[in-house]
């Protein structure tokens, strides 16, 4: 079927894409131990090359993957889940919506093509069943509450002590009892709840991400001597953690990026900019000096 240049250039492009992913899904199908998740990509697989061999009819050509994003995505499959692989694959996928419109004209199964490309492949990645996915909650827990806590503290300390190896201290003191408390209490927690979830396997998350966030808000105060240099570098890994996990959870659940991000990074700045308020008022009307 002959097409005019510009758009066989969008279909071609298209192509590219499908072949793609059908690598991406074949290897990942064959690294997968769990039967379930297996039969969906292979199933993901075959309705790519599908697609593939579709546009290639308008095109007369044969395209090679990009062998970069398909270690990109395997890599990122393994490190950080399949589920969120698959779904920043899938949300980042541009697949020439220009010219499937204009092809809709020319051939009408262009139209169940890209139906199916919306809606076949997200149900079969709702389908898609990760247990880290599972103790999502329990790592939000853990993170949530230790950067509102700790860049709170870590603020009023800096106010209220003024020397960086103390205030690290203290905020490691602060922060591994609270992770213990925390983990604590999501053992009890889900233990009550019974939705599932391994209660010790959810303590664990929370307790981890707890400890993470410790040891990485008290790092500048061990390496810089300035306490508001280290409180300023402190707040930007809080951001920095903010973003990256918010994100990780958004992809990964379909939820939106920018609210949750909002919302926390307002949370922890404002119970920051509070406790520093506080630890200037401790350290001027209580007269104490470290």
């Amino acid at each position: 079927m002959e097409i005019d240049p510009y758009l066989k250039n969008e279909v071609l492009r298209a192509q590219c894409n499908e072949i793609t992913e059908h690598e991406i899904y074949k290897r990942l199908s064959l690294a997968m131990p769990d039967e379930n998740n297996r039969k969906i990509l292979e199933k993901m697989a075959e309705d790519e090359l599908r697609h593939y061999h579709f546009w290639k009819r308008f095109t007369g050509e044969d395209v090679r993957p990009r062998r970069l994003t398909i270690f990109l995505y395997v890599f990122l499959a393994r490190i950080l889940g399949l589920s969120f692989s698959l779904k920043l694959m899938e949300k980042g996928e541009d697949l020439a919506q220009a010219a499937y419109v204009r092809l809709k004209a020319i051939d009408p199964h262009v139209e169940a093509v890209v139906r199916e490309e919306e809606q076949h492949e997200e149900r079969l990645l709702a389908m898609v069943d990760e247990e880290r996915l599972k103790y999502t909650g329990s790592m939000v827990l853990g993170l949530n509450d230790a950067i509102v806590e700790l860049t709170g503290a870590l603020a009023g300390f800096t106010l209220a002590l003024g020397r960086t190896k103390i205030i690290a201290m203290a905020g490691i003191i602060i922060g591994v009892a609270a992770s213990l408390s925390m983990a604590a209490s999501e053992y009890l927690s889900t233990k009550e709840e019974k939705d599932g979830r391994h209660p010790f396997k959810a303590s664990v998350y929370t307790g981890v991400a707890y400890i993470l966030v410790v040891v990485l808000l008290t790092y500048p105060y061990f390496v810089f001597s300035n306490p508001f240099m280290s409180l300023g570098v402190t707040l930007g890994l809080a951001t920095m953690i903010i973003l990256i996990f918010n994100y990780y959870i958004a992809v990964a659940k379909g939820l939106s990026f920018k609210k949750r991000f909002a919302e926390m990074f307002l949370i922890s700045l404002g119970v920051a900019v509070l406790n520093f308020f506080v630890g200037f008022l401790a350290r001027t009307y209580l007269g104490v000096e470290v």
